[in-house]
């Protein structure tokens, strides 16, 4: 799909333009850009997937008033190409930006699109200098400390004494890791720090440096799928004697699991949903039903993720549009106002587009499944521990 546009055209046209027919439709055009090819591919297309279900069900929903054409460029996991995928679709004539994956991608993509005077939102990227800048149009449903709290929660119920956490020195990262180290050392718990580099493809000498010289109860991972492939791969080698092996997003998902079944058993990572899904609300079943429709395969949390975050944008155009002032920064203004319960939890967001009240979930890879454990009042099942993938 390199340099491919990629149009899911649910009607043909402009923003929010009337149309002939038997009972004039406004348009709405969205834009969207992804890392659907490159090291990211996977994660790119969880979160596309919801987008477009969360696009399919607004047009029925709306059926008569508003339909939605979304156009979904592949950044090819690149900044540059990011940058230059907001360009054209601001020169498309979108009316606003919803995906990005990666802080270091949806940085400078997200500043072409405030430039542009586009709102943009995301639950790709929790570096926190993100929603520093001032801009009034950046958005994103999680964070940072959503992510740091599933992880600490987790270690600490697993009454575990000492963490070695291996990251990849990227910004986003780091800055997890730093706040995973921090909110585990005030629970008294010992933790040692092992950045790499994200180039790197062999991760025995670091792992035996952790089996030899630290000797840890858990190993926490901060990172990216690669990176996870590659320690789980030098960890099946070397073997350090844990208890556990903990990561954070893109690792407890249908699409790890499929992919490297044997390498990600009793391996946790942070998840809404468990997998398969299992829905009760009314939206929530839709959803699914719907999911299961456009791409033939159960929801996972990106997918999860992407969903909420385009219907919440898509309510916001139609509120501000009916209100006169989306062509005045009324739809920044409509997104701060909101409070909604969705499939994700509540989303309020502050005066910088942070969700404050985003809250992660743990999940277990365990066989075919990803069995949600914890905390105990959303886990699906218990947690098999001790285990790692080598001494099973």
């Amino acid at each position: 799909m390199k340099n491919r546009l990629l149009a899911i055209a649910v009607a043909g046209a402009v923003a929010l333009v009337g149309v002939a027919g038997a009972q004039a439709q406004e348009k709405i055009v969205l834009g969207s850009h992804l890392p659907l090819t490159g090291k990211l591919a996977r994660v790119g297309t969880g979160m596309h997937e919801g987008i477009t279900v969360a696009v399919d069900m607004f047009n029925r929903e709306n059926d008569g008033k508003y339909t939605v054409e979304l156009i979904t460029i592949d950044d090819e996991t690149s900044p540059a190409k990011a940058v230059a995928a907001v360009e054209k679709l601001a020169g498309e004539g979108v009316v606003a930006l919803t995906g990005g994956y990666g802080s270091n991608i949806i940085g400078p993509a997200s500043e072409a699109a405030n430039k542009a005077g586009l709102v943009y939102i995301t639950s790709g990227g929790v570096a926190p200098e993100l929603s520093k800048r001032g801009h009034k149009g950046f958005f994103r449903i999680n964070n940072t400390e959503g992510y740091s709290k599933a992880m600490m929660g987790l270690l600490k119920e697993m009454g575990v004494k000492k963490v070695s956490i291996l990251y990849n020195n990227k910004e986003a990262t780091t800055d997890l890791a730093k706040t995973v180290e921090k909110d585990l050392s005030d629970q008294g718990i010992e933790v040692v720090l092992h950045a790499f580099d994200g180039g790197t493809s062999d991760f025995k000498p670091l792992v035996n440096k952790v089996k030899l010289q630290d000797k840890p109860d858990a190993i926490g991972m901060v990172a990216y799928e690669n990176d996870y492939v590659g320690i789980l791969k030098a960890g099946s080698v070397m073997k350090p004697d844990v208890k556990a092996v903990v990561g954070v997003w893109s690792l407890a998902t249908s699409k790890m699991n499929e992919e490297f079944h044997d390498l990600v058993q009793t391996v946790y990572g942070t998840s809404m949903l468990p997998f398969p899904a299992e829905f009760t609300s009314p939206e929530a079943k839709e959803f699914a039903e719907t999911y299961q429709k456009l791409h033939g395969t159960e929801p996972d949390y990106l997918g999860q993720f992407g969903y909420v975050q385009t219907k919440l944008l898509l309510e916001a155009i139609v509120r501000a549009q009916e209100a006169g002032t989306l062509g005045s920064g009324g739809l920044a203004e409509e997104l701060r106002g909101a409070d909604a319960n969705t499939l994700i939890g509540e989303v309020k967001f502050d005066e910088n587009g942070d969700n404050p009240l985003f809250s992660h979930r743990m999940g277990q890879h365990q066989g075919d499944k990803v069995v949600l454990v914890w905390p105990k009042d959303a886990a699906t099942g218990e947690m098999i521990f001790p285990a790692t993938p080598w001494s099973q």
